[in-house]
Formats: C-alpha cells, sequence, structure tokens
C-alpha cells in the first residue's frame, strides 16, 4: 500500500517529485540510512558529497515525520543552550558544542545553493518576550551567544519590535539576522534529489524490521534487505519498536499548526513587515511566519505523548487571535499536527551500538539546524573523524522518570508548572 502525506498546508504546496519504489531486492552500499527525514538526508547528502554509496529506506515518504510538518524556523543552538552545558556537563564541553551550536543554519543555506533547491528560504528570526523576565534573558541569551562567535543579533524594546510584528503582546525582542525561514517539505524533497544526483537510492514504503549487527550489518524490509558496511538510525519519533533501547531514551511529543487562506499584501505587510518569522518565549511558545504565497503559519503547545488533538484549529486559533485580533474573520484553510522526539535533559542523543551502528535522535524542538549538523557530524564520523561527533556522544542519555506508564503525567506536570510561571512572569 503507498502511503501518502497527512493533510498539510506543506503537503498541498509541495513541489512535483517522484514516486520513490519500494525495496523489493537484496542490495549493498557503504552505508544503509534508516529514515528520510533531515537527519537521514542530512546524512546521506553528506556522505554522498564524500564518495560513499549511500541507501535510505523511508517507511513512509520521504519527509513524512516533523520534517515535513514542522514550523519551517531555522532556529540556532539546542533546546538547552550553552550556559546549561556548561553548568551539567562542563565547560569545555559547552565550548565545544557552542563551536557547533550555529553551524545547521549555514548547512541548510549551503544546501539550498548548491543544489538550487527552492523552498523558499527567507532571512531573519526574532524571538519575542512576553515580559520583562523574558526580555531580560534574551538579553543574556544574545551575550552568551556572542560569547560563542555569534555576532549577528540586535536587541529590541517595545517600540522597535513593533516594527517586525504587528502586534502589541510582546515587551521587546531579540533579532538574528541569520535566522529564517523555508518551507520544510520542499526542503526535504530537494535534498532528496541532491541525493540522487550523486547515485544514493532512496526507497519509500519500505519499513525496516530488522537490523542484524555485524560487520557487515543486514537491514531487512519485509521485501528486501540492504547489506552495509555502516547503518544510521534515523527514525527519531517514528522508529515503532524497531530499537526498543534508543525508544526507552526518549518520548514522541506533539505540536500543532493552523495555516490561514491567503491574505492580502497589505495584511502581511501589518503582521510581518519584514517578513521574519517569530517564536516566542513560553514555555510552551508561539511561533508563527508567513508562507511563500502569503499565508500566515501559527503554531505552538505540546501534546505529551504525541496524542492527536481531536481539532487542532480550536486549539491554535485562540492563540493566533491573542496576538493578531485583526484576523478573526479569516479562513483557516490547513490544520495539522506532527510528532518531535523530546528526551530528558532536552538534549540531542548521539551514538553507536557496536561498531558501525550510529544514531541521532531527540532535538526536543530544535530539529531543523540540529538535524543538518547531525548529517556532517556522523557522515564525518563514519569516514574516520569522529571528534565533533563523540562530543556529542558523550551527553548522558537517561530515560524519563516512571518508565512508559507514567513518563507522559510527569512531563506534563512539569510542562504545567513552566507555563504557569510564564503567564505569572515569574
Amino acid at each position: 500500500m503507498t502511503a501518502t502525506y497527512p493533510s498539510s498546508y506543506y503537503a498541498a504546496s509541495a513541489n512535483p517529485q517522484p514516486q520513490r519504489p519500494a525495496l523489493h531486492d537484496h542490495i549493498t552500499a557503504d552505508v544503509c540510512v534508516i529514515g528520510a527525514g533531515y537527519t537521514g538526508l542530512s546524512t546521506a547528502l553528506h556522505l554522498a558529497e564524500r564518495g560513499f554509496s549511500v541507501v535510505v529506506l523511508e517507511a513512509s515518504r520521504i519527509g513524512f515525520g516533523a520534517s515535513g510538518r514542522n514550523g519551517g524556523q531555522i532556529v540556532h543552538s539546542y533546546s538547552r543552550d550553552m550556559d546549561f552545558i556548561a553548568q551539567h556537563y562542563g565547560q569545555k564541553t559547552a565550548n565545544a558544542m557552542g563551536k557547533m551550536a550555529f553551524e545547521g543554519g549555514q548547512i541548510i543555506r549551503r544546501l539550498v545553493k548548491q543544489y538550487d533547491i527552492q523552498c523558499d528560504l527567507k532571512d531573519g528570526g526574532i524571538f519575542a518576550a512576553c515580559n520583562p523576565k523574558q526580555l531580560r534573558e534574551l538579553e543574556a541569551k544574545k551575550a552568551l551567544w556572542e560569547q560563542h562567535g555569534h555576532q549577528q543579533m540586535e536587541m529590541l524594546d517595545a517600540h522597535q519590535v513593533q516594527e517586525y510584528v504587528g502586534t502589541e503582546r510582546y515587551t521587546g525582542a531579540l533579532l538574528d539576522h541569520s535566522g529564517g525561514h523555508i518551507h520544510p517539505l520542499n526542503l526535504a524533497l530537494g535534498e532528496a534529489a541532491a541525493i540522487e544526483s550523486m547515485g544514493g537510492r532512496l526507497f519509500e514504503d519500505s519499513p525496516v524490521i530488522d537490523v542484524q549487527q555485524g560487520n557487515p550489518a543486514v537491514v531487512k524490509t519485509a521485501r528486501g534487505q540492504v547489506t552495509a558496511n555502516f547503518v544510521m538510525v534515523a527514525g527519531n519519533a517514528y522508529l515503532n519498536g524497531l530499537l526498543p533501547k534508543l525508544q526507552q531514551k526518549a518520548m514522541p511529543c506533539g505540536t500543532q499548526v493552523i495555516t490561514t487562506a491567503p491574505l492580502s499584501p497589505a495584511l502581511q505587510r501589518q503582521l510581518l513587515p519584514g517578513d521574519h518569522c517569530v517564536e516566542d518565549c513560553n514555555y510552551l511558545l508561539d511561533y508563527f511566519r508567513l508562507s511563500g504565497d502569503g499565508r500566515l503559519i501559527y503554531g505552538g503547545g505540546v501534546t505529551y505523548g504525541a496524542r492527536e488533538p481531536d481539532k487542532v484549529e480550536a486549539l491554535i486559533r485562540p492563540k493566533m487571535l491573542k496576538t493578531f485580533p485583526m484576523l478573526k474573520d479569516v479562513k483557516i484553510d490547513y490544520a495539522w499536527t506532527g510528532n518531535f522526539l523530546l528526551t530528558l535533559m532536552r538534549l540531542p542523543q548521539f551514538g553507536r551500538i557496536g561498531d558501525n551502528v550510529y544514531y541521532a535522535q531527540g532535538y526536543s524542538g530544535h530539529g531543523v539546524t540540529s538535524t543538518h549538523l547531525a548529517g556532517e557530524l556522523i557522515a564525518s564520523a563514519i569516514q574516520g573523524q569522529a571528534e565533533r561527533f563523540d562530543v556529542m556522544a558523550s551527553l548522558p542519555q537517561y530515560p524519563f522518570p516512571g518508565g512508559r506508564l507514567m513518563r507522559i503525567p510527569y512531563t506534563a506536570m512539569g510542562a504545567f508548572y513552566y507555563d504557569m510561571r510564564d503567564k505569572l512572569g515569574i
């Protein structure tokens, strides 16, 4: 049965693409990549650029998961910043991760330019403060990022931020000129085409049912198998029981997105005069931007355990109207949800299983850039230059407390606590 994309604005506006076949043969490759989201695509593309023969196995379609459904924002660093990393894992680790924290966005821009990927790439991102406490935290973020070499930022006060975002909701903001936004599914599709242009092979409708470790390893689907010197596991929130030990370390979560009907040019300028993307600083944050054809894409909230909400529009539309009351009569054309993978420490999990099975997962909401960094690090490690990969792999990987039964309510209680702090401004 041929898999189809979930209904979303991104799927409806995707660039034309071929239907990749399912794997029906026994084939060989230097590297077999499991999963055609950003992590797998970035890994495969970086490997193909280095001359490796690569096979990518995707259970559904290219970019089917979070890579094709996210907010489309290029946001630097990690879900936990370098000050947290220094406090918990030491300054040396923080410095090493700081050198990599802004690389993912650079990789995206390089790939878009080099392979002429049509994904509505636009520059500029805004972190918006909802209260004075958050504004002070943004000032600290700016200083922290500057310590790690990132200089393309400026602070905005309450008056200045209204020149960029047409709302009185924000106390101020941090403008990151090197941030930006893209059509996420079209980025994934463009990367897949780039892999194929260098001889890489991609198979859709090919869920992996078994990974037999060894040298070489054997990756099996229902109708075929790949024998490879290396395996890269990039299933993230969609592993579906393939490697239980990996799934015990992280928890799928859902986020919801809506998209309006096309807006008039005047209304677009009223909402976002500079066409920047925006995310606020709340623990359960809102994020929004304009699409390439002038719609407002607005997302927010977290559903722990990846439960599908019955009515995404009913959850997100009130958030949108709190920010932009002038949209009360605007029609919502698309509403959807997608799963990302959350880790206990909100930091990505990199590692090896044996000598030749690599994995990366759990970007905890910062996946657009971190996944592209992951591909570079894993490709370098497979090539024999593992120093930077080993920095990421050295971070402890803790399971959620309470096991499968209690991890969702425990995490939801923690989120409720931080949400109340945001609302009280403390």
